[in-house]
């Protein structure tokens, strides 16, 4: 697939140890950027940074990123592509450009919770003892917005949850949105491509990883901005139900310790589910109820999606 390729001056020289890979579409990752642009004296060269614009076609962006990027600290290269391939392929491509022994993905709506999170991971990436880590989620600087109320409710309970409780279920708590990965880990356990849409292509991949690598769970957290509102989160869910078939037909024994799954399965014997399926959504949807009811009606959606999948 054609791909324009724009690198800053320091870019040619930099020798990192851990590249920073961020997939992108119809974002504008500048204030990610600046945040990471941040730490570049105190990294002294241990990083790099390669941005994948998968396809938004948007030469005012390019424009703008590629002035911000000639003006970094950081050694950083903006991949372009004219079409969209998609979260696992666009991922493998990113990982591919890299140059450092330790990859960290990190979408282009994190924002990092404090002035030493490239820091961290660089140090971890020297040591090459780390496998697999995730640093963790938070909502520290995400909108408070009404709108995105749900999500929120959603979010702090199911994603921004402890090390300690993450490690429990190491290969479940694992996003591509702050995930550090050793090269040689990547190399023998690349992204399915088979994956379309939205959702669980990290958590396949966790979980077919875990079976021979060790997944670790460490506190380097960064926000996630990009909350989004009930009508965003039921169309994912929609895009996601195919993934979720796919991951169960792969790991039936790491699945059936998942809520979502074991939900999912009880509401498979439900009469009629699929005319009952509509009411939750529009529940998620009635601004007048409470938060929490709107959450839970929303989770109620998503299972009966997954049941009618699996």
């Amino acid at each position: 697939m054609s791909a324009a390729i724009h690198d800053n001056p320091i870019w040619a020289e930099a020798r990192p140890t851990l590249s920073v890979l961020i997939p992108f579409l119809r974002d504008d990752p500048d204030a990610l950027i600046g945040l990471l642009d941040r730490e570049a004296a105190i990294l002294d060269g241990a990083a790099e940074v390669v941005l994948l614009d998968d396809g938004t076609n948007d030469a005012a962006l390019t424009a703008r990123l590629a002035a911000r990027i000639d003006a970094s600290a950081l050694p950083i290269r903006l991949i372009s592509l004219l079409t969209n391939e998609g979260r696992s392929v666009g991922r493998n491509r990113l990982a591919s450009a890299a140059r450092g022994s330790s990859l960290l993905f990190l979408d282009s709506d994190m924002r990092p919770d404090h002035d030493r999170f490239l820091r961290t991971w660089a140090d971890l990436a020297v040591t090459g003892e780390t496998a697999v880590a995730f640093g963790g989620f938070s909502l520290l600087q995400a909108p408070d917005d009404a709108r995105f109320a749900v999500h929120r409710s959603m979010a702090a309970r199911s994603d921004c949850t402890p090390r300690d409780q993450r490690a429990l279920q190491p290969e479940k708590h694992v996003f591509t949105s702050n995930l550090l990965i050793r090269r040689d880990v990547f190399e023998a356990e690349a992204f399915d491509p088979g994956f379309t849409g939205w959702g669980w292509e990290d958590v396949e991949w966790a979980m077919r990883v875990s079976r021979r690598f060790k997944v670790e769970h460490v506190d380097n957290p960064a926000t996630h901005m990009g909350l989004d509102t009930v009508e965003i989160l039921t169309a994912k869910y929609e895009q996601s139900a195919p993934n979720f078939a796919r991951v169960v037909a792969r790991h039936p024994d790491f699945v059936a310790a998942y809520p979502s799954y074991r939900v999912a399965r009880r509401l498979k014997s439900v009469p009629g589910l699929r005319a009952v399926r509509p009411l939750f959504k529009q529940a998620a949807r009635a601004s007048i109820l409470p938060v929490a009811l709107r959450a839970f009606s929303l989770r109620l959606y998503r299972a009966a999606l997954y049941a009618e999948a699996i």
